[in-house]
């Protein structure tokens, strides 16, 4: 065992503290933290039983060290709103379980998820640890229920199944739009109706009372603020329509995609509404996308709205590509702290995930960078999902590892 120095920090949990537990240390690292406390140099966190024990400088006991040597020392990425582990090979329709035509508001897809998925190992490659995987579509305006994984790859890595409500609503190339938003106030509404209506005491009344169906009880979890519904939108008009429901209805609502957020930032900051987007979408795909921006991150950010970051068009396959594009929200206007805490913190807040921060009590999601992770040179050194590492190696490096390898047989025949 060795010695570690803490700061007053952990004064109060030095006392206490089990050693008997496994204990690891990751010492002289330049901790980015994604909380208040910002970035903390030659700072030591200290992880029990998979969970932050304490961030500090003062002498305790750990089993194993880790000297960071001065690297950075973030939370672990955290993606959102894809179909890893859901989807193998996009073009193969017996690999794809994340949809479900007439799935509605109680399709789970996380029942069908994969963990031994060869994208796993790919994502962890880019610093995720975590992910929020969501059904892409259906025939209306509600289509399924989200879940956050992990990405250990291991066997019961959903970690929190059904986790938001999700929505699809905006332009429509059949009918119109005024359909999907009704449907969805309907629905709503008729469900507020329903559980405001003055109980009765008597006990035959209690007794004929019906078990609530799946699909009301996901109802009455968004109606009492229990569960965020996220909503896949982007024309600002139709974002506009949505802060009237929410404030009838208090719910915890999201935008994702959100194109044309930067029209009504300020009226997403007063409603308190965070927004999904991507920090690369810089051109129309559509008349709901006319001011889309590669600035519009930073926009946002400044205005007040809280800003996780997704990655746009196969973001199954090519989750590993997150921090690139958090570096190109840089770039154009936004923060470093920001754009950090976009793609961990922000996007723990919305999904009430107990990860994202590098702070005590928290889950021990971590990456090691072998440099400034908004970099593209920069590659991950270590990293620990639930306080314990896992690797790096993908398939693409076993296929170059094989197809490297010196033989005297041509490549195309090494094992």
């Amino acid at each position: 065992m060795k010695l570690i120095k803490y700061s007053a920090l952990a004064v109060a949990l030095a006392g206490s503290l089990n050693v008997s537990a496994e204990t690891m240390a990751i010492i002289n690292a330049t901790v980015h933290t994604a909380t208040e406390q910002g970035v903390l140099k030659n700072s030591t966190v200290l992880i029990e039983d998979g969970k932050i024990k304490a961030i500090s400088n003062l002498q305790l006991d750990a089993d194993k060290i880790v000297d960071a040597k001065g690297r950075i020392l973030t939370p672990g990425l955290i993606g959102s709103m894809n179909q890893l582990g859901l989807v193998e090979v996009g073009a193969v329709s017996a690999s794809r379980d994340g949809n479900e035509k007439k799935g509605g508001i109680t399709f789970d897809p996380s029942i069908a998820f994969n963990p031994k998925t060869t994208l796993i190992p790919y994502a962890r490659k880019g610093g995720i640890t975590r992910d929020v995987i969501a059904p892409g579509w259906g025939d209306g305006p509600f289509v399924g229920l989200s879940s956050t994984v992990d990405l250990s790859g291991e066997f019961g890595s959903v970690v929190d199944a059904q986790n938001a409500a999700i929505v699809n609503l905006g332009s429509s190339s059949k009918g119109s739009r005024a359909t999907g938003l009704q449907k969805f106030i309907d629905k709503l509404d008729k469900q507020h109706k329903k559980i405001s209506k003055p109980k009765k005491d008597d006990k035959k009344a209690k007794k004929d009372a019906k078990e609530p169906s799946k699909e009301e009880k996901i109802l009455n979890a968004l109606l009492k603020g229990e569960k965020p519904v996220i909503i896949r939108v982007s024309r600002a008009q139709d974002m506009l329509e949505l802060l009237k429901v929410k404030e009838k209805y208090s719910l915890d609502m999201v935008f994702s995609g959100a194109k044309d957020a930067v029209v009504i930032k300020s009226e997403l900051a007063k409603a308190n509404v965070p927004v999904i987007i991507s920090a690369m979408a810089n051109l129309p795909g559509n008349f709901d996308s006319l001011n889309t921006s590669l600035s519009s991150a930073a926009e946002l950010e400044k205005a007040g709205v809280k800003v996780a970051l997704t990655i746009s068009g196969d973001s199954s396959h090519n989750l590993y590509q997150l921090r690139y594009d958090a570096g190109n929200a840089v770039s154009y206007g936004m923060t470093s702290e920001g754009a950090l805490k976009a793609v961990t913190a922000n996007v723990a807040d919305i999904f009430n995930i107990d990860a994202g921060r590098i702070a005590v009590g928290q889950a021990a999601d971590l990456v090691l960078w072998s440099a400034d992770p908004f970099e593209i040179s920069t590659k991950v050194d270590s990293i620990w999902i639930n306080g314990k590492e896992v690797s790096t190696q993908s398939r693409h490096d076993k296929l170059r590892d094989r197809y490297m390898a010196n033989s005297d047989m041509p490549h195309a025949y090494t094992h």
